[in-house]
């Protein structure tokens, strides 16, 4: 196994745990604030484990930015979409919920297809992308940060999915970003527009996802998150940026690709299974 699929397998881990922590924190934040509100995601930082997850996600995201510098773009974002399966499970010691049969197969799928891919995959393309996708990546950014000021005020019963969509595509142009960021010193930054994407989508999707956590399933918002996380930075690696797989094998990385991200949207299910966690564990 390569050191990047190692890297990218243990941001997934590190993310994944880092929800489950990241919404018990959050939930007790929330509690007699509106959704959506300033004063809910500030006192999310009041809370142990949020600061604790928070803290894990830094970890998980210096193992994601090894492993994007060693790993095709569609393969790391397919490896990080496993970290829905370690939500799950964490999420149902905490929630008190156990995982269904359907929600088994899903982690199953997810490790087989992550499987596949590693035995498929080829290495990462030479594109950097040009101005234009980097003021792209920077554009889509902002709009993105709208979008989810748009789903706090106006989505209602619907935050929770469409907030963590929201956050996935944000942390997918961070990927994207990330990927086409040129090799300046830090003077040339400052004028760079992807070094912009990445503070703004960083921040809005970190917010989009602590909302959403506040406002409904965490599985269903992280499976939701896992769809705009996944998809974009893949199609975008492999049409603009020359990522490619082992020779003939496209038709298995397709596979083990489709295979990783509809286990984890199987799990999406769960979220219709949560119950409240008894007083004083997650509120």
């Amino acid at each position: 196994m390569s050191f990047g699929l190692l890297a990218a397998l243990a941001a997934a881990l590190l993310t994944g745990s880092a929800t489950v922590l990241q919404a018990v924190g959050a939930r007790r934040a929330a509690a007699g604030e509106p959704p959506g509100g300033a004063a809910a995601l500030a006192g999310a930082f009041r809370q142990w484990p949020f600061l604790a997850g928070v803290g894990m996600d830094m970890l998980g995201f210096g193992a994601e930015l090894l492993a994007l510098g060693r790993l095709p773009l569609y393969e790391v974002e397919a490896v990080l979409a496993s970290a829905l399966a370690v939500t799950a499970v964490g999420a149902a010691r905490v929630l008190h919920v156990r995982l269904r049969r359907s929600e088994w197969a899903g982690v199953a799928a997810v490790c087989v297809g992550l499987c596949v891919l590693a035995v498929s995959a080829g290495r990462d393309g030479p594109g950097r992308g040009g101005t234009a996708l980097r003021l792209g990546v920077l554009l889509a950014s902002v709009l993105l940060i709208g979008a989810g000021w748009a789903v706090v005020r106006y989505a209602g019963g619907r935050r929770a999915p469409l907030l963590g969509l929201v956050a996935g595509l944000q942390f997918g142009v961070v990927g994207i970003a990330v990927r086409v960021l040129p090799d300046a010193r830090l003077p040339d930054l400052f004028a760079e527009p992807a070094a912009y994407a990445i503070a703004l989508a960083g921040l809005g999707g970190f917010a989009a996802l602590t909302w959403a956590m506040q406002n409904g399933s965490v599985t269903a918002a992280t499976a939701a998150m896992v769809l705009g996380e996944t998809l974009g930075p893949a199609v975008i690696g492999v049409l603009l940026l020359g990522d490619h797989t082992r020779h003939d094998a496209t038709p298995l990385a397709v596979t083990g690709f489709a295979a990783a991200v509809l286990g984890a949207l199987t799990l999406a299910r769960f979220g219709d299974a949560e119950q409240p966690a008894p007083a004083g564990t997650a509120h």
